[in-house]
């Protein structure tokens, strides 16, 4: 493990755990001393493919030799094929691509206001979104106005208004939310940030039977959940829904650039015409070629099979430590996991540092709940090694 410097000039938004990583390729990476990690988070799912992916770093070299950005001032050879398959492969009208997940979200509330006053014509400045409690759809001024996790949102207002908080997974508070002025209900398929929160199976369908019922939008944002994390190409498959809207992110640039989108109905989308929504960097050359070997990559449905088959065994496990004590509740489904530990067995992050002492590398969040959400690449004798080292770790709290 390495020393961190003694004096830094990085602003601290972040605690990282205590080691400086340099080298990575699939499941694993080095330290600056040369020491392995198991990488069991994968950049929150940004990481799919793991570090590297031989596909990915070819289409990434390949066009740094060509161009790597125009803006959107001129058109580029791979932007058209880059929406096009992505839009083959969620079965959506149109693209518009972005750069971060939070960028999407905000296109996306920006697209639900427009439409909701020039089609569905609700009174100006009126239009309301319905979200969940719990919920994470990134740290802007305007997505932090309707977050409910004191850290991201405490000291930052005034906020934005135009939003509606309910319970996560309580299709009757959902139902009671919307009222005429409602535009859209933004909902995560499966609370990542949460902690892996997986609401009942009828929820989302009732959501897309309440939106189609009242003429809103269901927007789904799976920039974490997408993209073959589950088992599947979106997490909204596993149910049957097919969002009006879908936001993508993190697994879209491969871990290589950061690449997003929103994804959808083209009545929707088309209500942003020139001047009213852009980035420079949004479709730029080297994103689409990162990303068209992303969708690549996925078009095959072997990430998403290996995510179903690996993801049964790493839940069978879980549900052992649960069975035998070990650790409180276990929730997810494919590749993701979020469990509970005792506080007889210290905190998450407590538990993340002892991992990280058996070159296992996880992260906590909201106290008591660990995340696990590795490669979809990963060896399964890689995985067991890795959750034995977690056994290790919750029964011997100092690494032998």
């Amino acid at each position: 493990m390495t020393t961190p410097l003694t004096v830094s000039h990085l602003a601290g938004n972040y605690h990282p755990l205590p080691v400086v990583l340099t080298d990575g390729k699939g499941s694993w990476l080095r330290d600056s001393a040369g020491v392995r990690y198991l990488d069991l988070l994968a950049g929150y799912s940004a990481l799919n493919f793991g570090h590297r992916h031989p596909a990915i770093i070819a289409a990434a070299h390949a066009q740094l030799d060509r161009v790597t950005l125009t803006s959107r001032a001129f058109d580029h050879d791979l932007l058209e094929p880059f929406a096009d398959a992505l839009a083959h492969l969620i079965d959506a009208d149109l693209v518009l691509p972005m750069n971060t997940g939070a960028e999407a979200v905000e296109t996306a509330i920006k697209a639900s206001r427009k439409w909701g006053y020039e089609v569905k014509g609700v009174a100006p400045d009126r239009a309301t979104i319905v979200v969940a409690d719990g919920n994470f759809h990134g740290r802007t001024t305007t997505l932090i106005s309707f977050s409910t996790d004191h850290d991201a949102r405490t000291g930052f207002g005034p906020y934005t208004p135009g939003f509606r908080v309910v319970p996560y997974g309580d299709a009757e508070a959902l139902a009671a939310a919307i009222d005429e002025t409602t535009v859209a209900v933004l909902l995560e398929p499966i609370q990542g940030e949460a902690g892996v929160i997986v609401p009942p199976a009828d929820y989302l369908p009732t959501a897309r039977a309440l939106c189609d019922r009242h003429g809103v939008l269901l927007v789904a944002d799976e920039i974490q959940s997408g993209l073959g994390r589950t088992g599947s190409t979106l997490a909204c498959d596993l149910v049957g829904v097919r969002p009006d809207l879908v936001l993508l992110g993190k697994a879209l640039g491969g871990g290589v650039v950061p690449v997003s989108a929103v994804v959808g109905r083209r009545d929707v989308l088309e209500v942003l015409t020139p001047g009213t929504h852009g980035s420079t960097f949004g479709g730029n050359p080297l994103a689409c070629a990162v990303g068209l070997a992303v969708i690549g990559l996925l078009e095959t449905g072997e990430p998403q099979a290996r995510a179903r088959e690996l993801g049964n065994h790493l839940h069978a496990r879980l549900a052992d430590l649960v069975a035998d004590g070990s650790i409180v509740a276990v929730r997810g489904v494919g590749l993701w996991a979020g469990f509970d530990i005792d506080p007889g067995h210290g905190t998450g992050r407590e538990l993340s540092e002892r991992l990280l002492t058996r070159r296992v590398l996880v992260k906590d969040t909201h106290g008591q709940t660990v995340r696990l959400a590795p490669p979809l690449t990963i060896e399964q004798a890689d995985l067991d090694w890795g959750l034995d080292q977690l056994v290790d770790a919750l029964h011997r709290p100092t690494a032998h």
